[in-house]
């Protein structure tokens, strides 16, 4: 099974750019453009979260066009940008979705089973997974114990080292660990939020980052340095995951564009 996992959009209303800077339609357009060119295609993708700037409805209406010539099944997650009712009202149409509440759920039509969770925090740029998402994380692999699974989140539940962005992590990522830890079937936790390719050992198995498909956060390591969130037109790109039952998940990272190639090896 191939899984294109894109996040980070932040699509603001035509005409505008995010950070009075970034074109974010036009990027959002060339990664549909990008993932339509891929052979073989994706069997699924998943938006992990900050789909739009604002969590304006004309944001989500420009999102819908800008994503209506991907074919393949399209699962989505709020990030901390996005607003659940109008998040929830743009894809009505997506029957996955619960109609209140959080908007976590499962998917069990794919060879690897996924499961949604949902870490927005109306008005907050940190995320947070409640004793619910946990009550129902735990129910749900229990019920798929012997299914492969593949969990997506917009907040990564760990530390990355980015110390301004680590400041806007996932509470209760603890107990998520401890609750992952007792499951052997988790081949991946992913997430979004960091706008970079990240990866970890976490609760038993792996967790990682996907890059944003528009701008990139500022690769700053210093310990203890609180800066401004900054960002840099690094090429915006996203992950390919792909899971065979003999190797589990294997991720590509995948650049956004057209580029010179492919061209031979010389002998």
């Amino acid at each position: 099974m191939l899984i294109a996992q894109i996040t980070d959009a932040h699509l603001c209303a035509q005409g505008e750019l995010c950070n009075g800077r970034v074109d974010t339609g036009a990027m959002l357009q060339a990664c549909v453009a990008t993932l339509c060119a891929l052979d073989p295609q994706p069997d699924a993708i998943l938006f992990s979260g900050d789909l739009s700037d604002h969590g304006r409805p004309e944001e989500y209406r420009a999102l819908r066009r800008l994503l209506a010539p991907l074919t393949m099944p399209l699962y989505v997650i709020p990030g901390n940008h996005d607003r659940r009712a109008a998040f929830r009202q743009a894809f009505s149409d997506h029957s996955y979705l619960p109609t209140d509440g959080f908007l976590n759920y499962v998917i069990d039509r794919h060879p690897l089973r996924l499961i949604g969770l949902d870490t927005l925090v109306e008005g907050a740029a940190k995320g947070a997974l409640s004793a619910r998402h946990l009550d129902f994380l735990k129910s749900t692999l229990e019920e798929g114990e012997d299914r492969p699974t593949l969990i997506f989140m917009h907040h990564p539940p760990f530390a990355s080292g980015l110390h301004h962005m680590d400041q806007t992590g996932c509470d209760g990522a603890g107990a998520l660990a401890d609750l992952l830890g007792s499951f052997a079937n988790v081949e991946r936790v992913v997430a979004g939020h960091q706008h970079r390719t990240i990866f970890t050992r976490y609760g038993g198995t792996i967790a990682s980052v996907a890059p944003s498909l528009a701008h990139q956060v500022l690769l700053d390591l210093t310990p203890d340095r609180h800066p401004d969130d900054k960002f840099v037109m690094e090429p915006p790109a996203f992950h390919l995951h792909h899971w065979t039952p003999k190797d589990g998940v294997v991720t590509h990272h995948a650049y956004i564009g057209e580029f010179d190639g492919p061209h031979d090896f010389l002998a």
